[in-house]
């Protein structure tokens, strides 16, 4: 579908309130025809649980596809590597204008990217209450 992002997975279990859908996420270059002898081709079983869906049409053991907005993607990547980034280039930087020492204000910029993803942590729940995925048979 145009403008969502695509996986297939399995489900692996069904509640009435959640569905555990598992899928395989491969590295970028795993699809290279010289991953298998550089060793660098990765692929990792990840778990997704998503709300139940009262007339689903799939089981336990399906083979299904699980969709995201395209948008929400992005707005994930802006969150986890765009704003870090901006947080930690502006409270280095500001503080060498202000005459802190190189590896003082570097020090501060890490602990500042820590804190902005401690506070992510913190509010993970009403992130995650904005990103809406939906499973259809395959």
């Amino acid at each position: 579908m145009k403008g969502q992002i695509e996986h297939s997975g399995k489900v692996v279990s069904m509640t009435p309130q959640t569905t555990t859908v598992a899928f395989v996420s491969h590295a970028a270059c795993s699809s290279c025809k010289a991953a298998a002898l550089c060793g660098m081709a990765e692929a990792e079983e990840k778990t997704l649980q998503l709300p139940t869906d009262p007339y689903a049409s799939y089981g336990v053991g399906d083979e299904v596809k699980v969709y995201l907005k395209a948008s929400m993607g992005m707005k994930a990547v802006y969150l986890a590597y765009f704003l870090p980034l901006v947080v930690l280039l502006a409270v280095a930087l500001g503080l060498i204008a202000l005459g802190v020492r190189d590896y003082v204000a570097g020090l501060c910029g890490i602990g500042a990217v820590g804190l902005y993803y401690l506070v992510l942590y913190l509010v993970r729940e009403r992130l995650q209450n904005e990103y809406v995925f939906t499973i259809a048979s395959k």
